[in-house]
C-alpha cells in the first residue's frame, strides 16, 4: 500500500487532525516510548499555550498508509525547530521527513534545526547527507519506574494538596504559574489572559484529578505539577512543574510531583517521564535517558 504525504489542517484548535496525531503518538509510544522528545502529552500541551504559531499549522507534515498516520514532522511552538516521530516499522521515512522540513518548516529567516536522538545513528547519517550539522543545543529526558520508586512525601505544617477541579481559582493558578516560571511583575489578569489559563486546564485529554496544586496556609497556590496520562499507555508525562519563588526549598514541588505520579500509578502508569535532567528530578528518583541534539541546516 502506498504511503501518502499530506499537510496538517490549517484549522486551529483540537481538530480531527489534532486527534489523529495524538492517537498516532499514543500508539507508537504505548508501552515503551521510542519518541521520548515528542509524546502525546507534549503535543496536546503545545495546543493549550498562547505562544503556538497557528499561522503555520498547515506546514506540519503527515505521512499515512491506508489512512493511518505512520510519520510526523511538526514544531512545538513555531516553525524552525522540527520534531519528527515515526512508527517503528517506518524508520526509512526519516530522510523524507527531514527533506520535507527543509521545504516547509523553516523559520521566517530561513533557519532550521531538527532534534535527533543521540542514539539514532540512522537519523544522524540522513542529516549529514542533507547538510545538517550538530549544535550544542540539546534536550534531555528522564524516567522514573513507579513500581520501585518511593512515592511518599511530607508537607510542611499547614500546607495541603488539591487537584484541579471546576472550583480551581483561576487567578491564583495564573499567578502561581506566572511567578513560578520567574516572570517579572504582577501576573496579567485581563479577561483574555484568564481565558488562556482556563484553556490550559481544559485540554480534552487532561485528567484534572491527577494534577496537583500545593496550597499554602494563606490559601495562596504555591506549587503545581501537571501530568498527562492515557490508560492506553504504560507511562505518564510530567508537564509543567512550577513553584512560586517565596515557597521554594520547602519540598513543595517534590510533593506535587510525587502526588501526581502516585495517582497516575494507581490508574496503571508503571513509569513517569519528564523532559529534564535537573537534579530536582534525580533526587526524586528519576534516571537519565538518551538525550537528543538539535542539528542545524547549514546556511
Amino acid at each position: 500500500m502506498a504511503i501518502i504525504q499530506r499537510r496538517y489542517t490549517s484549522e486551529e484548535g483540537f481538530t480531527d487532525d489534532f486527534e489523529k496525531v495524538r492517537r498516532f503518538l499514543v500508539r507508537i509510544n504505548r508501552t515503551n516510548p521510542i519518541g521520548y522528545h515528542f509524546e502525546w502529552g507534549r503535543w496536546e500541551w503545545a495546543f493549550c499555550l498562547p505562544n503556538l504559531d497557528t499561522s503555520r499549522l498547515g506546514d506540519i507534515g503527515i505521512w499515512e498508509e491506508g489512512g493511518t498516520i505512520v510519520g510526523l514532522a511538526a514544531y512545538e511552538d513555531a516553525a524552525g525547530s522540527t520534531y519528527v516521530a515515526w512508527d517503528p516499522d517506518y524508520g526509512f521515512l526519516k530522510e523524507r521527513m527531514f527533506e520535507y522540513s527543509i521545504r516547509r518548516l523553516r523559520a521566517a529567516d530561513g533557519s532550521l534545526r531538527i532534534l535527533i536522538g543521540n542514539d539514532d545513528e540512522e537519523g544522524q547519517a540522513a542529516a549529514v547527507r542533507l547538510g545538517f550539522v550538530p549544535t550544542q543545543d540539546s534536550e534531555a529526558n528522564s524516567v522514573l519506574d513507579t513500581e520501585s520508586a518511593d512515592l511518599d512525601y511530607t508537607l510542611p505544617e499547614g500546607y495541603r494538596i488539591i487537584s484541579l477541579t471546576g472550583d480551581t481559582d483561576i487567578r491564583k493558578f495564573n499567578t502561581m504559574l506566572w511567578k513560578g516560571f520567574n516572570h517579572e511583575g504582577p501576573a496579567p489578569e485581563s479577561a483574555h489572559d484568564l481565558e488562556e489559563r482556563k484553556r490550559q486546564i481544559r485540554a480534552p485529554h487532561l485528567n484534572p484529578a491527577l494534577n496537583s496544586i500545593v496550597v499554602a496556609p494563606s490559601g495562596q497556590y504555591a506549587s503545581y505539577c501537571g501530568i498527562w496520562y492515557d490508560v492506553e499507555t504504560g507511562y505518564a508525562l510530567i508537564e509543567p512543574v512550577a513553584t512560586m519563588p517565596e515557597y521554594r526549598k520547602l519540598g513543595l514541588g517534590r510533593a506535587a510531583v510525587l502526588n501526581s505520579i502516585r495517582k497516575s500509578a494507581e490508574l496503571g502508569a508503571t513509569r513517569a517521564y519528564v523532559g529534564s535532567s535537573q537534579q530536582f528530578y534525580y533526587r526524586i528518583g528519576f534516571r537519565p535517558l538518551p538525550a537528543g541534539t538539535f542539528w542545524r541546516l547549514r546556511s
